[in-house]
Parts: structure tokens; C-alpha cells; sequence
């Protein structure tokens, strides 16, 4: 997957304000690495795009971000886009996103690979492609984080992955990784990509 060019534009404060409910304003600070998020956050912006900004704050690819919208007890994915139409995991499956969910906790697994999981979606080819080709390499670290409104309802879960044929090659995931995603995800709850999609 390639991320289309888009401006992101640069700030002048480390902070920035959004509304999660009308009348209700929070003040968010962000770090100077999550910057790029504010470029992401208005109309008009896609799931690709904001997924692609994610990849490049986390320094993973595209393929290595997935946002999952909580419907009627369901996660659907919005990104990335092969995993829209493949159906939805139920929150009260043993998921790995839905044990997130459910929890309304931030997880980090540096050793994904030996987690018993449902690997079907890692599987899955993004594209079309030559049947004799192998599918992508697994998923070897994994940041799983609810995005919650200011009342603590779960509203979807963002993940970060780390893939590769072998886990030396994935570079563990940090607490301060974490506690960024866990920023991102604070922000990411008045995104039109997660209302809308």
C-alpha cells in the first residue's frame, strides 16, 4: 500500500483543542512526534490518510495499522480497507481487540506471536494477486488501545503491529510508544474518519 502525498500542515503551539461532546471542549497536549495527528483530524480526511500518518509516527507501514469501529457489540474494521467487507468480530470473542474493548485498557505484546490469537485476518491479502504468492508475514509486536469518549464508552480500538518472518527482525514496542498511541487514540475519538466511516 502506498500513502497518497497530502499536506500536514505545521503547528505553532503543542497543543490543540477539539470538541468530543457540543459544549464540552478538552484540551489535549500533544508531544512533538504525535504533531502530524492535527493534519488528520478535520473533514474530508480518509481513513488512508490518517492510518498512513499513524504509520509514519509509529515508524511502521500502512498495512501495520488497523482502526476498528465498536457497532451493536461488533468491531468493524475502517482501516486498512481489504479488511472492511471480511466480516466483524464480536466483542465477547477471545480476540486480542476485543479482550481491548472490553477491558477499556492499553496492551502491549512484544511477543505477539506466541499470543494465542485468531490469526484469519493476518492472512488475508490486501490485493488481488498471484495465488502461488504467500499471504503477508505475521504479526510479531502489537499495541492494542481503546478509543473511548470522556464517559468511557468504547467507541473503537486502534492497534499498531510490528510484522516480519521472525521476531528479532521487529523491534519491541516501548511504554512510551504506548502511552503515544494511548494520546492518539484520546484524539482520535471526534475524528470524522471514526464517526463517519
Amino acid at each position: 500500500m502506498k500513502c497518497d502525498t497530502f499536506d500536514v500542515l505545521p503547528s505553532t503551539e503543542n497543543d490543540m483543542t477539539h470538541e468530543t461532546d457540543p459544549g464540552a471542549t478538552e484540551e489535549i497536549v500533544l508531544s512533538e512526534n504525535l504533531l502530524p495527528l492535527e493534519s488528520v483530524l478535520g473533514p474530508g480526511v480518509t481513513p488512508q490518510q490518517l492510518c498512513c500518518v499513524l504509520a509514519k509516527v509509529f515508524h511502521v507501514q500502512p498495512t501495520e495499522v488497523a482502526l476498528l469501529r465498536l457497532e451493536n457489540g461488533l468491531l468493524r474494521f475502517i482501516f486498512p480497507d481489504h479488511l472492511r467487507t471480511t466480516g466483524a468480530i464480536p466483542i465477547s470473542s477471545k480476540a486480542v481487540v476485543a479482550h481491548t474493548a472490553l477491558s477499556k485498557k492499553a496492551e502491549i505484546f512484544n511477543n505477539f506471536a506466541r499470543v494465542k490469537h485468531a490469526s484469519i485476518f493476518e492472512s488475508i491479502k490486501p490485493h488481488e494477486s498471484d495465488p502461488y504468492v504467500e499471504g503477508p508475514p505475521p504479526i510479531q509486536k502489537l499495541m492494542s488501545v481503546p478509543i473511548m469518549d470522556r464517559h468511557s464508552n468504547v467507541l473503537g480500538v486502534i492497534q499498531i503491529s510490528r510484522k516480519g518472518l521472525d521476531p528479532s527482525l521487529a523491534p519491541d514496542f516501548s511504554r512510551e510508544n504506548l502511552h503515544d498511541l494511548e494520546l492518539a487514540a484520546g484524539v482520535l475519538v471526534s475524528s470524522p474518519v471514526l464517526l463517519e466511516n
